[in-house]
This record gives structure tokens, sequence and C-alpha cells, in this order.
């Protein structure tokens, strides 16, 4: 379907950004394409929610993203508000999910607009809570000490007041909702409930529910599986627990993963896709779950993750590597592919260039 409006994300402090943005402007005005930048504010304004976001952008189709990882996720959690497509144009570093190179934006532009494109969705978390989420006042410069500036964070309203199943908040997470410690001297305490159930208490630094797009950011950093994005699952990390069970969960997508603040515990921090959302007491709860709101990540060519993979952690850099041969990929000949093995996801076939 051709493009019908456009919806434009810009890391500000990138010139190349800055330039490459001129250049999707220009398209938009040749194809007679509506384009409006989003997800911009000016000092001591208050971020837009998703929803606000896409109603000022009169509910683009497409949203563009110039930036790396961080500027596709401002993106991602618009756009996952009404199933608008996401184009990733990452400025030069191997990203998980930016696709195409600033020079390659029209290009891109044009594939997608004359149906040369694919969608691949990615699963997403939503969330309840006890109360609406809140950052009291000075607890943000706190936690960024050090840090250097950082994006004022949208707010979270509620989509629905609780009832005993707590507000729904208008939230979208690609990567993960974190749980963790304010005081340096005083870890979270937490009761943790998988599918409604008290699966045990911790204590920890914080504690990490991921989807499987967010397995390779802080769960992974924090020692948790890579999984494929591909897959369909809510990935469960504790940070430096203070106990003898300390490995990942994974549960299903329909499986909640409830974290209550427990009465001996400090105050907890709840970040959403690495951006401070709110600030929870003894006593509050949060309860995470797969959303119904899937991504649509634009992609031109077929999906290597693996091979994003490789590059990002230098896997060939071992010494090993170089024993298995010259070739990347294992199963690529120019014959078709027999029938037991048609179902399976494999490398494109090799060309015969005789």
């Amino acid at each position: 379907m051709p493009v019908s409006r456009l919806g434009l994300v810009v890391h500000q402090g990138r010139p190349v950004a800055v330039r490459t943005a001129e250049t999707v402007r220009e398209w938009a005005r040749k194809h007679n394409i509506g384009c409006t930048d989003i997800d911009v504010w000016k000092q001591h304004e208050e971020r837009r929610g998703g929803m606000e976001e896409l109603k000022h952008a009169h509910n683009p189709d497409l949203i563009v993203t110039l930036g790396g990882d961080g500027t596709f996720l401002r993106g991602a959690r618009i756009a996952a508000k009404n199933d608008a497509m996401v184009l990733g144009v990452d400025l030069g570093k191997v990203g998980f999910l930016t696709e195409v190179a600033c020079s390659d934006v029209e290009a891109a532009l044009e594939a997608v607009h004359h149906g040369g494109a694919t969608i691949e969705e990615r699963m997403t978390l939503t969330m309840r809570a006890s109360r609406p989420l809140e950052i009291p006042s000075g607890i943000e410069s706190l936690l960024r000490y050090g840090h250097g500036p950082a994006l004022p964070p949208p707010a979270v309203r509620p989509e629905s007041e609780g009832d005993g199943w707590g507000v729904a908040l208008d939230v979208t997470a690609l990567n993960d909702v974190v749980l963790e410690k304010l005081a340096r001297d005083h870890q979270v305490a937490l009761g943790v409930y998988l599918a409604g159930r008290l699966l045990a208490s911790y204590s920890a630094d914080a504690v990490i529910v991921a989807t499987p797009t967010g397995s390779t950011a802080y769960s992974f950093a924090a020692g948790g599986p890579i999984l494929s994005p591909n897959t369909e699952a809510v990935v469960f990390t504790p940070v430096a627990p203070h106990m003898t069970f300390n490995r990942t969960v994974i549960a299903a997508p329909d499986e909640p993963i409830a974290l209550r603040v427990l009465p001996h515990s400090g105050q907890a921090a709840v970040s959403i896709d690495g951006q401070l959302r709110g600030v929870l007491d003894p006593g509050d709860w949060i309860g995470v779950y797969g959303s119904p709101r899937r991504l649509r990540l634009v992609r031109l060519r077929p999906t290597d993750f693996y091979g994003r993979l490789r590059d990002r952690f230098r896997l060939t850099d071992a010494p090993a590597t170089a024993l298995d041969g010259e070739s990347d990929a294992f199963w690529r000949p120019t014959t078709p592919v027999p029938p037991d093995l048609a179902h399976l996801r494999l490398p494109p076939p090799l060309q015969d260039d005789r």
C-alpha cells in the first residue's frame, strides 16, 4: 500500500541525521505526501504521549527514524499505537533495529511506497500498575547525575482506572521494562509472580522483563539469554540477586509477570525502554505482559539477525572461526530446497553466475 502520511523522528544532535531529514522531506514533497516531525519538544516542555504524537502528525502510516536504536525506540513507541510501519535509518553503527544507511534512504522510501519492502512484526509489552506512575521531583536528576543530558520522559497516562486489576497504562515497550533500586546501599525487594502465582521473593539491584527483541539489550548485559526476535516469549532476568536462584525465566507471551515492592524494600524506579517513567513505594506493584499491539518493522531484504549478532559482538574475531572455511552460511546450494527443509528459515539461495 502506498505511503499516504509520514512521521519523522530525528536525532537532532547528529548533523548527518539533520541533513538526511531534509532528504526525506524533499522526497515526501515530490510524492505529495504529508511529512511531520514528531517527538520534538522545547526546553522545559513535557514530551507528548504516543497517542498525542499520532494526532499531531495526523496519523502517519510510516514513521522514519534517523539515528541509532535509541532514536528508533522513540519512533516505535508512537508507531505501535496505530500499527504504523517504522523504517529505521542508522548513522553508520551496527544496530539490531535500524535497517538502512543514510545514503540509501531515498531508495528505501521508494521501495516502501511501491510495495517492494516486507513487514516484520515484533512483540511488544504493556503494563498495569497499582496506581498511575509518577516521577517525584528531584529523582530524575539524581539518577542521571554524571550521565550528561537526557531526553525528558513522556508522561505515563492511565488508559483506564483500576478496580482490583490495577490501572491500565498507556505505555508500549519494545525492549524491556526494568524495576531497579534507587538507593545504592539498599537493594529492591520484590515479590515476583508469574501467570498470577508467586514464583519467589527477590532482593536484587534490579529485575528486567524483556521481549525477545530486548534480549540483546540490558537483559543480555545482566547474563540473560539471546532470543531470536521471531520468538514469542517474555524474558525475566534478575540483576545481581542476593539468592541462590539467579537464573533467567522465560515465560509464554500470555503469562503476565507481576512485581510487587515488599514492605521492607526501598523505593524502586520503573524504566521503559531505558527511560525513567515512575517510582514505586513499598506496597506498589506493576504487571507486565505481552501487548496486543505489534510493532511493524520495514525490512528491505531478508533479516540477518545472527549476522548482526556476529558483527556487533565481533564473534568472527575468535581464532577458531577461521577453521570453518570461507563461507558464513550453512546450507546455501544453488539447487531447490528439499521438501523436508522447506518450512525452515534459511539464507537465500546462491546465484548461479555461469
